[in-house]
C-alpha cells in the first residue's frame, strides 16, 4: 500500500465524540478544540483545549475504544495575574512515540512528560501575538508550566504577528518544535508552518529555511492558512498532517511528506473535507490529531458548524465547535 492510501480516512463518524459543556462557568463552556490523542496505561487519552469566552485552558478525556470519551476535567488552568498564562494556556502536544503505526505511547525526559503550549496576552478569542512554551508533568494531571521558549520574531516576517499551535518530536537526539504563525496582527493575515530545534529543550534555534510549509497557490485549499502541524513517521517517510484555510471560508485537513523534516511535498488530496449544510463540520473540518489502533488510522479533528440555539442553553456563541473523528 502506498503512503497516499495509508493516510486516507474516508469514513466519518457523524457525531461529535467530544462537545462543549455549554455550562456557564466551566472551562469548556463555549468550545472544545485541538485534539491530541495518545495511549497510556492501557487506555486512550485526549488532551483538548476548552474555551469559556475569556480564553483557552486545557482538559483531559479518556476512552477505551477511541469513539466513546469521558471528560476527566481541567489539567492546566490559568496562571496568576501578570503571568504569560493569565488569560490562556492551550497545551497541544506531549512528546510521544513518532511512529504512525506505533504504540502512541508518551516519552519521558528525565522522568517527566513534556508538553508544549501556546498562550495569548489578552482576554478574548486568540487576542494578541501568541507565544509558545513547554510544560512538564509526572502524572499527566499536574503540570509545571515554564516560561515561553519561542516568541514572535519581528525579523522573521512570516511569524511576526504571533505564534500558534505547536508539535514537539525528538529524532536522533534533536528536538523539533513545529509551529504555525501569522505574518501580521491585524487584517487578512496568512498562516504558515516552520520549526525550531534544540538538544536540551532550553535553547532553540529557528530553521533558516522557514516556513517549510508555506501557503498554496491561489485557489488551493490552503491558499490562506497552512497550519496546525501534526508530524509522525511511517517507515522512512515523515508525514505532516495539517489544515488549510481557503479564501472560500472553509478549513480542511491535508498532509505533506518529507524525508528529512526540512523539505516537504504536499499531497494533492484533501484528507478531511467539510460536510454538507446541517452537518457537524459544515464550516470547518480541521486541526488534526492522529492515532492508530491495529491497522486502523483514526483522524481526530475540530468540527465547526453554525450554532444550534436549542443546544447552547444560556451560552451566547455563534458556532458549535467540537471534536470529531474519521477512520481509514
Amino acid at each position: 500500500m502506498n503512503l497516499l492510501d495509508v493516510v486516507h480516512t474516508p469514513h466519518k463518524h457523524h457525531k461529535l465524540v467530544l462537545a462543549p459543556s455549554y455550562v456557564p462557568g466551566t472551562f469548556d463552556s463555549h468550545a472544545v478544540d485541538c485534539p491530541f490523542v495518545f495511549s497510556h496505561e492501557g487506555k486512550y487519552w485526549m488532551t483538548y483545549v476548552g474555551w469559556d469566552g475569556r480564553g483557552y485552558q486545557t482538559g483531559l478525556a479518556s476512552s477505551g475504544n477511541l469513539l466513546d470519551w469521558t471528560k476527566e476535567g481541567l489539567i492546566i488552568g490559568r496562571g496568576p495575574s501578570g503571568s504569560v498564562t493569565e488569560h490562556n494556556v492551550a497545551m497541544t502536544c506531549i512528546l510521544r512515540d513518532n511512529d504512525l503505526f506505533g504504540s502512541s505511547e508518551l516519552k519521558h525526559v528525565k522522568g517527566q512528560f513534556v508538553g508544549t503550549y501556546h498562550a495569548y496576552p489578552n482576554p478574548g478569542y486568540e487576542v494578541g501575538p501568541g507565544k509558545i512554551g513547554l510544560c512538564f508533568s509526572e502524572d499527566l494531571r499536574t503540570w509545571d508550566v515554564h516560561d515561553p521558549v519561542l516568541e514572535p520574531d519581528p525579523a522573521c516576517g512570516w511569524e511576526s504577528g504571533g505564534l500558534y499551535k505547536s508539535w514537539l518530536l525528538e529524532s536522533n537526539g534533536t528536538y523539533y518544535l513545529f509551529y504555525n504563525a501569522k505574518n501580521k496582527t491585524e487584517g487578512a493575515w496568512i498562516e504558515q508552518t516552520g520549526f525550531a530545534t534544540s538538544t536540551d529543550l532550553l535553547h532553540w534555534q529557528r530553521f533558516p529555511g522557514n516556513p517549510v510549509l508555506p501557503i498554496g497557490p491561489e485557489g488551493a485549499f490552503d491558499d490562506h492558512f497552512a497550519s496546525d502541524p501534526c508530524v509522525l513517521r511511517h517507515e522512512d517517510t515523515w508525514v505532516m498532517f495539517y489544515f488549510g484555510l481557503s479564501y472560500d471560508g472553509h478549513a480542511r485537513d491535508g498532509a505533506a511528506f518529507s524525508d528529512d523534516l526540512q523539505h516537504w511535498q504536499k499531497m494533492d488530496d484533501i484528507l478531511i473535507d467539510v460536510g454538507p449544510e446541517g452537518s457537524i463540520d459544515s464550516r470547518y473540518a480541521h486541526k488534526p490529531g492522529i492515532i492508530t489502533a491495529g491497522d486502523t488510522l483514526y483522524h481526530f479533528y475540530c468540527a465547526v458548524s453554525p450554532a444550534d440555539p436549542s443546544q447552547l442553553g444560556s451560552i451566547d456563541h455563534s458556532e458549535m465547535r467540537g471534536i470529531a473523528v474519521a477512520t481509514s
